[in-house]
């Protein structure tokens, strides 16, 4: 179930479609015929059986089995052992999804294992099948092929990231509650992004610098040149994009800084507000206190009482209770408590 094409090639013309990995074997017989085997997600049995029919190197093999690999390119001897990071833009959650391909490059095969839903491999067997010319070239001509496709697919994704960098530059100074999260997702993204994307042109320069060593047609040198300018492109684009989250995420900083100034400063005019209330408070009450405890004093009817027998104590009480009033009024008054 893991086989999802396979095929054994001749000039650039497929000639056999085999129903399994040992058929497949059983008619790579001549150096005219070249097999282009597609897994997805095989078992390490499969990996195994293409591994001992075409001597693969072990540690590229080990690699292949484990998966979760940076974007590399390696060299054993006459095959290569190439790692991508294919990517997908999600319209429906506004997220990049990101894969995996680990492709085997040899002079008679081509063995393609994917971890993920991309890159569209089917789509690149079905342009190579419908350019022979370039097919004949050889299996670095499928590798050429699958580096395309890879750097097509990453166009959708750098346009969904340019949108969602857009909208949060609209809604960075309408308040959103959410906004901090989404700036956040999105600087992991990019950060992701570029991780996949960064290795690539130095994946294909490798390949460029083998171009004599190893009489690379001058076709497939003219097609490699230009996905090399493609790459480095879409490398750009990730720098800026970085570029341009920090500076988003550093705005939005400033912002809650600002906003959280202002409502200390808010919390603070309301503070000196109750304060100014609460003063104006104790000093109403301080006014009313010495009144009512002079009348409570000689509201007690004691029996002995010097003053209720005085002609002047009560004009005195009286004179007492507004005099307390008036001077701690000036006082309050004079200090702005009142």
């Amino acid at each position: 179930m893991s086989i999802v094409d396979n095929a054994i090639y001749r000039a650039g013309q497929r000639i056999l479609t085999p129903s399994s990995l040992e058929e497949t074997f059983e008619h790579l017989h001549d150096d005219s015929t070249i097999a282009w085997i597609g897994l997805y997600r095989p078992s390490d049995a499969e990996i195994d059986a293409v591994a001992a029919e075409f001597d693969l190197h072990p540690l590229a093999v080990e690699d292949a089995k484990k998966g979760h690999q940076r974007p590399k390119i390696e060299r054993y001897g006459d095959t290569l052992f190439t790692v991508l990071r294919p990517a997908r833009y999600i319209d429906e959650t506004e997220t990049v999804e990101f894969g995996e391909v680990h492709v085997f490059t040899g002079p008679r095969f081509v063995v393609t294992i994917r971890h993920a839903e991309s890159p569209n491999l089917a789509a690149v067997r079905k342009r190579m099948e419908a350019q022979p010319e370039l097919l004949c070239l050889g299996s670095e001509a499928v590798l050429y092929a699958i580096l395309d496709q890879v750097v097509d697919e990453y166009l959708p994704v750098t346009l969904g990231i340019e949108n969602d960098l857009d909208e949060i530059d609209d809604t960075l100074f309408s308040g959103e509650s959410d906004i901090t999260r989404r700036i956040y997702l999105l600087a992991s993204e990019i950060v992701s992004y570029q991780r996949a994307v960064s290795p690539l042109p130095g994946i294909i320069e490798v390949l460029q610098n083998g171009f004599e060593k190893y009489q690379v047609a001058p076709e497939l040198q003219s097609y490699l040149r230009d996905v090399h300018d493609h790459a480095l492109t879409v490398v750009e684009r990730t720098h800026e994009f970085r570029q341009h989250i920090q500076n988003a995420l550093s705005t939005h900083h400033t912002l809650v800084g600002q906003e959280q100034n202002r409502e200390m400063q808010r919390l603070s005019e309301v503070s000196l507000r109750q304060g100014e209330e609460v003063k104006k408070i104790s000093s109403w009450a301080a006014i009313i206190f010495a009144p009512t405890l002079i009348a409570g004093i000689y509201g007690m009817n004691f029996t002995h009482m010097p003053e209720l027998d005085w002609m002047w104590g009560y004009p005195m009480a009286l004179v007492l209770m507004f005099g307390f009033a008036g001077a701690l009024y000036l006082i309050f008054k004079k200090r702005n408590w009142l």
